[in-house]
């Protein structure tokens, strides 16, 4: 009978341990491995990570245009992107580039960096765009005005070349600024009167920077056939095909 009792004495108080150790892992969670209440708080930051980055770059409504910090917090909104203040400073922080007008001032453009081009104005018959594009990742510093010269592909001797006139004076920046990805446009006019001119004529002559590249940096475009060149009018280099040819119709200086 002793054995018995000891025997039923034992079961209880077994049964007695566990319903309290059942007791101690409900308030801890419930499984006992303590990491239950890690999983939500995970998931939360990952949730707030995925809000952050799918805000809009456009979503800062601070339209500064004025300049862009050296280390690559730029302000700038490029011209004709829509580019956000943000998006633009994420892409000068990528690629290392620096876009502000105080840098272009002290580093003129390289020929390495530029891509020039030369097409017949829409809507006109005598003037013809000379476009430069910065393809580098800094900003850079080009002349006022591109030099440039009329002349024929076939002759040896370029001495009676033809240059236009061009706006006079000038003073102010040091140089023209181009930050990277965009262009700067002049604009010619061969013929501005619409009269009788020379017609030996058939290719234009172009250095972008006319203050700092050498003679071996011209680049040539040939003109379309039948041209007729009298006091050719060049103008400045502006960010629009508007603005480049109003400078144009200002030109009275012999460049």
């Amino acid at each position: 009978m002793r054995t018995l009792h000891t025997r039923k004495r034992t079961a209880t108080i077994g049964a007695a341990v566990t319903a309290v150790l059942a007791l101690a892992l409900t308030a801890c969670g419930g499984d006992g491995s303590g990491t239950k209440s890690a999983g939500p708080a995970d998931s939360g930051a990952k949730n707030v990570a995925s809000a952050d980055a799918s805000q809009p770059a456009g979503s800062d409504t601070d339209t500064d245009t004025d300049t862009a910090t050296t280390g690559g917090s730029a302000k700038t909104v490029t011209s004709g992107t829509g580019t956000s203040k943000n998006g633009t400073a994420k892409a000068a922080t990528t690629t290392g580039g620096n876009t502000s007008d105080s840098y272009a001032y002290k580093h003129p453009c390289k020929s390495e960096d530029l891509s020039v081009r030369v097409y017949a104005r829409e809507g006109s018959a005598t003037q013809q765009v000379i476009e430069v594009n910065n393809t580098g990742a800094n900003a850079c510093g080009l002349s006022y005005f591109p030099r440039v010269s009329l002349g024929s592909a076939s002759a040896s001797d370029h001495s009676g070349d033809i240059t236009p006139l061009v706006p006079g004076g000038l003073g102010g920046a040091p140089a023209y600024p181009v930050k990277p990805k965009t262009a700067a446009i002049a604009v010619i006019d061969l013929n501005p009167s619409g009269g009788n001119g020379v017609t030996w004529i058939n290719e234009l002559n172009v250095l972008a920077d006319g203050d700092h590249m050498p003679n071996a940096e011209q680049l040539n475009f040939p003109l379309g056939p039948d041209v007729k060149v009298n006091e050719p009018k060049l103008g400045l280099y502006r960010s629009t095909v508007a603005e480049a040819v109003s400078s144009m119709a200002q030109a009275d200086t012999k460049s």
